[in-house]
């Protein structure tokens, strides 16, 4: 049955979503987690899933973690469906484990580029995708924030979102977090938002909501943009400006939506941090969180779910998540990297693909 989702009589036997899970920068542990969340024992089986790199390459990892003495189960690379994405031999041999560089990011630019490609194409329903390096990235000459950023100029996409997605293991709570601006210095945050920009994330935030968590007349908080939020002026304008006023009108169009806010950053995590450990305030957590810029969302949320967190981004015509971590070169090959985040977004991806996918075979046997 779905971990994250409400639609419990969603059989994820009916269809078998089809995932392309990319290797990430080939430096990093993006392979190692692959390889050890393809052999876990707790990952469903209900889907079809195809590693989107080098075999080669996973194959060196496979060897050195095994070498190191890696004591979690591993899947064997011979074994695995894998797309061998065809790298120059020269670029390939400036790849070397733990050191990010323009080869790397050259590697795992490439990977993402066959992933959306074949997806886009109707191969796959959905694209998981392992961390990468964005200086790796620019070192390459590929000037993009992020993934996400590319994922949505090769789809098409003009409005898309970040939402991060963590199942407590405390409580079995969901948490749900969606940022309005991203990968942008902390200066520009308050020229960039908008009533305009909020309504358009907030769009996606309660489609999702509905569409692919079944979670209809829900609650979401949205968190204000100065400290105390603005304290009715005193620490900045904006909320009495412009954000206090555009809520109201949301209020006004949504009114199956209880919306709460302008929240005080520092204490809207509050009743998400207890319903995540167990607390009284558990019941009256919000179904979603409205985080205003970067680190006010995701200080939170790694802090509870660093390990578990899984970042989706919502507004593209397929699914994608990925892992809530970086490439941690540091510790890449040393057979320590924790699967957790990978095998998280492994599941909610195919979940959340197959979903769509019996939405759409109702839609196209109503319409017969």
């Amino acid at each position: 049955m779905s971990q994250f989702n409400k639609n419990n009589d969603i059989s994820l036997s009916t269809h078998r979503p089809r995932l392309a899970l990319t290797m990430g920068d080939p430096a990093g542990i993006g392979p190692e987690v692959i390889l050890k969340a393809l052999a876990s024992p707790e990952l469903s089986k209900n889907f079809d899933v195809t590693v989107v790199g080098n075999r080669d390459l996973l194959s060196e990892i496979y060897t050195k973690v095994l070498v190191n003495g890696n004591l979690v189960p591993l899947a064997n690379p011979e074994s695995l469906s894998i797309i061998d994405v065809p790298l120059e031999e020269q670029l390939k041999s400036e790849i070397a484990i733990g050191v990010g560089n323009a080869a790397s990011g050259a590697a795992s630019f490439t990977y993402m580029e066959w992933a959306i490609a074949r997806t886009n194409s109707g191969e796959f329903d959905a694209i998981v995708t392992a961390p990468i390096a964005k200086s790796a990235w620019k070192a390459a000459g590929y000037d993009y924030p992020g993934q996400t950023e590319l994922l949505a100029e090769k789809s098409g996409t003009q409005r898309f979102g970040m939402l991060f997605v963590a199942r407590s293991p405390h409580t079995n709570w969901t948490l749900r977090c969606l940022l309005v601006t991203t990968h942008i210095p902390l200066c520009q945050v308050p020229k960039v938002l908008t009533a305009e920009l909020m309504t358009q994330k907030l769009d996606l935030l309660v489609d999702c909501l509905e569409k692919d968590f079944g979670i209809e007349n829900g609650r979401i908080a949205i968190a204000g943009l100065n400290p105390h939020s603005g304290e009715q002026g005193q620490l900045g304008t904006e909320e009495q400006n412009w954000l206090i006023p555009w809520l109201e009108q949301e209020r006004q169009k949504r009114p199956n939506w209880q919306l709460d806010g302008p929240i005080p950053p520092d204490t809207m995590w509050v009743k998400p941090g207890r319903a995540w450990y167990g607390g009284d305030d558990s019941v009256k957590a919000a179904d979603a969180y409205l985080a205003l810029y970067h680190d006010q969302g995701l200080i939170p949320v790694k802090l509870m779910a660093f390990d578990r967190a899984v970042n989706t981004t919502i507004g593209l015509p397929f699914i994608r998540t990925s892992v809530d971590h970086g490439t941690a070169f540091d510790i890449a090959g040393k057979g320590i990297a924790d699967a957790t985040s990978m095998k998280a977004a492994i599941e909610l991806a195919a979940e959340l693909a197959s979903v769509r996918l019996q939405r759409k075979m109702r839609t196209d046997v109503h319409n017969n």
